[in-house]
């Protein structure tokens, strides 16, 4: 079973960005889940909601470029 939560390593990897930048982003990605009342996990990530958003963006890219 893989763990629920991922880290900045997890992170880069699957998105082929430097470290420092998915501390960035699960920095940002930690925000929107407080704002929403959700507790977090400094430096983590919740699997399911980093992919939701990650599908959302992608999404969001291919609509605006017509695919």
């Amino acid at each position: 079973m893989a763990n629920q939560f991922m880290r900045a390593e997890e992170v880069a990897k699957e998105l082929g960005i430097s470290k420092s930048f998915a501390y960035k982003l699960i920095r940002q990605l930690n925000q929107e889940l407080k704002a929403k009342g959700f507790v977090t996990i400094s430096g983590r990530i919740n699997r399911d909601y980093f992919q939701e958003r990650l599908y959302q963006m992608q999404k969001g890219v291919k609509d605006s470029v017509g695919i």
